[in-house]
């Protein structure tokens, strides 16, 4: 039986002025994740206060990696009942509310990030500060895992913040930095590092009643106006997600407003959220963001400090930006002045919208310095080319390169078509060059792709269709280890590729934007397609994707791996008119203001939900004129196959690491679990080109 003088994650201390110190330090974990012998410790703790009450409890953190990451999320995977569900839920619901129901009054002293139950945790105490730096973050994540936030976020964080604000929060995942958080009155000040002690200690003796939401946020909790928050926020979700592949969202809504978020009260509701195929799948694609994560974790790989970029376009540019806001000083080089001067104005804007601080903002653009006679060479720890995709014109510049970086400097290109091997010709030491491929907007998309050839990874080559070898730094070469380690270190997610057309993302996606422009050449129209695509969970459909990437740059995908398949009639007239998309305003949009133009845009919503069902071919759909039966897993199937093939060449590790690349990459249906899972499950209606199992 744990006592309190048996403690293994949680150490209690008593100061001379009567306040109890509790910090939680979870054994054996790098970060603090609330589990159940965790949670059973706390409630020891709470006995013990009960019994020898503080003037005050101050909760604070004992890992540098921040306060409370959340639920074990392994505890979860393994709910296999109903009755394990709810207890899951009853356990952190009762234990907080004791938390909240102390005599004594309680902070919680937030340091880094703070999400889900850390963070429900926090709203049992009175009082919380944030350390006001980077890094700093609160939210209630669990939507994004398909379920709900069940420890008590769905009663306080209303109460705390207002319902419109919680609701926000809780219907999107996203979280507040210590700005925003004290902003919103989620915290009671945002407090530098070196006065957090201090501020605590005044903060928890103060008597000062607990933060509540007013004005119209706090009205927002009381009828008749929750019931108005409520319809308006279903809205907004069947909008967004007509077919309800995301049943958590609404979930939320429901127990917020009919049972006062307290989820005990809807047990059938419990059972049909946690069960549901979205939680597994959600729960599967943390795993494998998780995985992409500790492949940019190289241990004994120093991190790069200085980064020089060539090729001041739109990719080159948004990497210099990206790398100047997450701390490195970034030379930017070009021919000239005028051509990188388009670059550091989009960085500003970056700043300004990321940073919403004018200090923060002009201290990354300060480590943002133009540099056209490219004098950061020699000083470089790590070199990214992004000039236009001409082999020639690549290793002219890499043979100027050379001879002036330093001897342990890395030389990478964000090449998206172009193979290591016709590179690296010409290069004194061909391999310290490496592919590092970012996705545009490079500010939006998670994913880089980190491309080698055979020669330069021992084991991975060889381990295709393993769950281990991409992710052992043994079987990567040095250059391929420091290459994931630097995109780990800029907070994007490292997919290790072989050197192969395409690559994996762009392998996967030349064939499925070729089959929706097919499409168009049988007579549907753009926006029928792309509606299909949408309505089945893609972030945007695959003609819009087409035409933000350029329609040159699809063509040239294409033809890459088409076998010498003439290219569909639509693009090929729109190449012929110089139509190539966003970014000369027409393509197969008309595009103003950066945003297509689509026709009849307000039938198409209307019709959405009943496209969606017949392009599915669902029973009793009531499918919109233009959309025939299938049609999305027709325009799927081919990314399907796609994917299939580049595990069966050893391109990826294995099917798990390409659905994360796919998933990451190009933003496919996370509710699926992924295109090579989605195939497998008893969801996918396989057609008869699809790949036998």
């Amino acid at each position: 039986m744990t006592t309190i003088d048996s403690l293994s994650h949680w150490r209690l201390e008593r100061d001379t002025d009567g306040l109890a110190w509790l910090t939680f330090d979870r054994a054996g974990s790098a970060v603090n994740a609330l589990s159940a012998d965790t949670m059973a410790e706390l409630a020891v703790v709470l006995d013990a206060l009960d019994a020898a009450p503080p003037k005050g409890l101050i909760i604070q953190s004992g890992k540098a990696t921040g306060f409370i990451v959340g639920a074990d999320v392994n505890e979860f995977a393994n709910l296999d009942t109903p009755e394990q569900a709810r207890g899951l839920v009853a356990r952190g619901w009762n234990l907080f509310n004791r938390l909240a129901a102390v005599r004594y009054p309680t902070l919680a002293l937030i340091q880094g990030h703070c999400l889900g139950g850390g963070l429900e945790l926090a709203l049992a105490c009175r009082y919380r500060l944030v350390a006001d730096q980077p890094g700093t973050s609160l939210a209630l994540p669990e939507v994004m895992l398909g379920i709900f936030p069940g420890w008590g976020g769905m009663l306080r964080l209303p109460q705390v913040i207002g319902a419109p604000a919680a609701l926000d929060m809780m219907l999107t995942g996203r979280g507040a930095d210590a700005r925003r958080a004290a902003a919103l009155g989620l915290a009671d000040a945002r407090v530098p590092t070196r006065l957090l002690q201090a501020a605590a200690r005044q903060t928890v003796l103060s008597k000062k009643p607990p933060r509540r939401a007013r004005g119209l946020g706090g009205l927002a909790n009381r009828w008749p106006f929750k019931a108005i928050v409520a319809n308006r926020a279903r809205k907004q979700i069947a909008d967004k997600d007509p077919l309800g592949h995301y049943p958590a969202a609404p979930a939320i809504v429901t127990l917020w407003e009919k049972h006062g978020g307290n989820a005990l009260q809807a047990p059938e509701l419990i059972d049909r959220i946690i069960s549901s195929d979205t939680a597994r799948n959600l729960l599967r694609v943390f795993r494998l963001q998780e995985r992409l994560k500790a492949n940019g974790k190289q241990p004994g790989v120093a991190p790069a400090r200085h980064v020089h970029v060539v090729g001041a376009g739109t990719m080159g540019g948004d990497i210099a930006a990206w790398c100047a806001l997450k701390g490195m000083t970034v030379t930017l080089q070009d021919q000239d002045m005028a051509r990188i001067a388009p670059a550091i104005k989009r960085a500003a804007a970056l700043y300004a919208r990321r940073l919403k601080d004018s200090r923060l903002a002009r201290a990354a653009l300060d480590r943002l310095i133009p540099d056209p006679a490219g004098g950061g060479v020699p000083r470089a720890d790590i070199i990214i080319e992004a000039i236009s995709e001409q082999a020639d014109a690549k290793r002219a510049l890499y043979a100027s390169l050379e001879p002036r970086m330093k001897a342990h400097a890395l030389l990478a290109t964000n090449t998206s078509s172009l193979s290591l091997e016709t590179l690296r010709a010409g290069l004194a030491r061909p391999d310290r060059l490496v592919g590092i491929h970012f996705f545009n907007p490079v500010a939006k998309m998670p994913l880089v792709e980190v491309v080698h050839t055979d020669g330069d990874v021992g084991e991975m080559g060889s381990n295709a269709g393993s769950n281990a070898g991409i992710n052992a730094a043994s079987t990567m070469s040095d250059a391929t280890a420091r290459a994931c380690a630097f995109v780990g270190q800029i907070d994007k997610l490292a997919l290790p590729v072989k050197s192969a057309p395409g690559f994996l993302v762009n392998a996967v996606l030349a064939p499925y934007m070729l089959q929706a422009m097919r499409s168009v050449d049988e007579g549907l129209a753009p926006e029928t397609v792309d509606a299909a695509m949408v309505a089945f969970g893609m972030p945007m459909g695959p003609l819009e994707l087409a035409d933000t990437v350029g329609l040159d740059i699809a063509r040239a995908a294409g033809e890459a791996l088409a076998d010498g398949a003439e290219p569909p009639r639509c693009l090929a007239d729109r190449l012929a008119r110089g139509d190539l998309g966003k970014k000369t305003g027409k393509g197969f949009y008309t595009w103003r203001d950066g945003k297509p133009v689509k026709a009849a845009k307000n039938n198409a919503e209307k019709d959405k939900a009943a496209q969606a069902n017949a392009a599915m071919g669902k029973a009793n759909a009531a499918p919109a004129a233009a959309a025939p039966d299938g049609l999305a897993q027709r325009l799927i199937q081919p990314l399907v196959d796609a994917t299939r093939q580049r595990v069966e060449d050893g391109v990826v590790a294995d099917a798990d690491l390409a659905d994360a690349g796919v998933i990451f990459g190009t933003g496919f249906a996370p509710f699926t679990g992924g295109p090579l899972h989605y195939q497998g499950s008893n969801a996918y209606p396989r057609s008869r080109t699809a790949h036998a199992d």
